[in-house]
């Protein structure tokens, strides 16, 4: 296999992999979402969103997306002009979702332009087994294989620490990945969930996320609720929270009764299948069983009570 010297990302979760293992030097074009390190910010731009999400509310980026997708039109803007400048001999693409992040379908598009054929490697995770594999993937198109290992085996060591140190307390959660409308969290949250010994409820392991309706989240009644909108800080979530205030329903969930509502922030460590998803199961079992996690140190400002806190 030739080995990858001039890359392209499509995808935040796989420049992220690309500095771990310490091969920032390769990745020559990245999208508008590269932002973790900082560093990623300072490369060339390649992709772009069509609207500006963050000056909208939940429900405007919902009505947008609902609409382009009934015009067939493209969600991102690809800079080709600049691609064909870089001349990459490896893109990084992904099947996830094609919201999120350019999407695999995008490539024939990109083939076409450049009038030859890259390699590509696409990244289509729904586990955490899946995003941990990743690492590996990414390290073997640059020659890092064993590199790429010791980082996974890092990672599977922080999980079962976990998984040691979990009492018998096993609250009901769900994770809302969006709230106007509301949206269930899927691919590897529920197993984030288990993994910090929570009930995730609602949705299952590696399905897609999906709309549900409130009566739903009514029926199942859980203990927890940890509100993480895709692609969200946690002061943005904290904001999404305020439109729920005045909504009788909501406020007679037992979750909201007991002060059990949290945000997190999704765009560090739960909705990109990055590294840091590994932190977002710390995070999550700090918030299930507090006093035997303690001593568990996760980032500053990385999730909050939200009932008492607006």
């Amino acid at each position: 296999m030739v080995l990858a010297n001039r890359i392209v990302s499509f995808l935040p979760s796989a420049t992220e992999i690309l500095y771990l293992l310490e091969c920032e030097h390769l990745l020559y074009g990245v999208t508008h979402q590269c932002n973790f390190p900082a560093e990623a910010k300072s490369k060339p731009q390649i992709i772009k969103s069509v609207f500006d999400s963050e000056s909208m509310t939940s429900l405007q980026i919902e009505d947008k997306i609902q609409e382009l997708a009934r015009l067939q039109k493209e969600y991102f803007t690809i800079n080709f002009a600049l691609l064909e400048k870089i001349r990459p001999d490896l893109i990084i693409s992904q099947g996830i979702c094609d919201v999120c992040s350019p999407h695999d379908r995008e490539m024939g598009r990109v083939i076409r332009y450049l009038g030859y054929t890259p390699d590509t490697l696409v990244l289509d995770p729904h586990t955490i087994v899946d995003v941990v594999q990743n690492i590996v993937d990414v390290a073997k198109m640059v020659g890092k294989e064993n590199e790429g290992l010791q980082i996974k085996s890092s990672l599977q060591n922080r999980i079962e620490r976990i998984a040691s140190t979990i009492k018998d307390e096993n609250p009901k959660v769900i994770c809302l990945e969006w709230l106007d409308p509301f949206y269930i969290a899927g691919h590897w949250v529920p197993q984030m969930v288990e993994l910090a010994g929570g009930v995730n409820g609602i949705s299952k392991s590696g399905e897609r996320s999906r709309k549900i309706e409130l009566s739903q989240i009514l029926q199942y009644d859980p203990d927890i609720v940890i509100l993480l909108p895709c692609g969200f800080t946690l002061d943005r979530a904290r904001s999404e929270y305020v439109s729920l205030k005045g909504n009788d329903y909501w406020s007679s969930l037992r979750a909201v009764k007991n002060n059990r509502v949290f945000a997190v922030d999704a765009i560090s460590f739960f909705s990109r299948p990055s590294p840091r998803v590994i932190t977002g199961i710390e995070i999550l079992a700090k918030i299930f069983n507090p006093k035997p996690f303690a001593n568990l140190v996760v980032p500053d400002n990385s999730y909050g009570s939200l009932v008492k806190d607006v």
